[in-house]
């Protein structure tokens, strides 16, 4: 079965989604048009810009999800049986299976990408790549820590990234050295992402997301929130609402989506983190890049 995955904030570059535009029509289209709703020309920070220009929260997650989509968009054979998407990316995954329209996943994105700006600039808050711990022993550190820590982001077996209040996040580094980290790296991160910190966001989100029409996807969606596969667009509703402040089971959905049938993935979108992370999570598991 052909499973499709989409990258999430982190996999943006300068020069990303030109070359789409330059050789598609339906891809100048479709840049323009998000040009439009964004009310600034996104694409001249992403085919021109800065790193600096693009590391903005406001335009990284509408740049990565305008990369994925358009590209999924001008594919000839995209033809998927599942989809999942890392964070960010489950809203391009969601688009690329039908459940939402390409503009309503890009307001969402633009509004989700404000809202956590919002909630980081609260409390001071960071992020953490834990290496060569088990899963168990990660959360476990995490709850003997006094303040704000959790288990964010389940990448693969033994890389695990925490989340929440900076010196809480400082404690748990030292701690998970301690219990034998290769590493314990403070990432460059505005926030606590997929922590308890996101909750101001994940409010405003809600109404945002409730707003807004969800259509019976062409495929399931393997959600970060649950790693099992979901067609009914209510379930992904609340599921997609939930996901701001709950971890990122990405571990999970690839080896559930492995179990389920799973044969090739093609990562759409900037960068190759995910097929990385694939082949670290199943030595034989055939990948591809768009």
């Amino acid at each position: 079965m052909k499973a499709y995955v989409f990258p999430g904030q982190g996999a943006q570059f300068t020069g990303m989604g030109k070359d789409v535009y330059e050789n598609s029509a339906l891809a100048k289209e479709l840049f323009e048009k998000a040009n439009e709703i964004l009310g600034f020309r996104i694409t001249d920070i992403m085919f021109e810009g800065t790193a600096e220009e693009l590391k903005e929260t406001k335009v990284t997650q509408p740049a990565v999800f305008l990369h994925s989509v358009i590209l999924a968009k001008t594919l000839e054979d995209f033809k998927p049986e599942m989809v999942a998407g890392h964070s960010l990316g489950e809203f391009s995954a969601l688009v690329a299976n039908g459940t939402l329209s390409f503009e309503d996943g890009l307001k969402l994105v633009s509004q989700r990408a404000l809202a956590m700006q919002k909630a980081c600039e609260i409390t001071p808050s960071t992020m953490a790549a834990v290496l060569g711990l088990a899963d168990n022993v990660v959360e476990e550190v995490c709850a003997s820590i006094d303040g704000v820590v959790v288990a964010a982001n389940y990448n693969c077996p033994g890389q695990l990234v925490i989340s929440g209040e900076t010196t809480a996040v400082e404690k748990a580094c030292e701690a998970m050295k301690a219990a034998g980290a290769k590493r314990a790296l403070i990432l460059p991160v505005g926030g606590a992402f997929h922590s308890p910190m996101m909750e101001p966001a994940r409010e405003e989100l809600a109404a945002a997301i409730e707003a807004t029409t969800f259509s019976a996807p062409i495929c399931p969606v393997y959600q970060n929130v649950t790693a099992n596969a979901v067609s009914d667009a209510n379930e992904i509703k609340k599921n997609l609402i939930i996901q701001l402040t709950a971890p990122v089971k990405w571990t999970q959905s690839v080896q559930q989506m492995i179990a389920d049938g799973a044969t090739l993935f093609t990562e759409v979108g900037p960068g190759k983190v995910l097929t990385g992370l694939i082949n670290k999570i199943d030595k034989e598991a055939a990948v591809a890049n768009a």
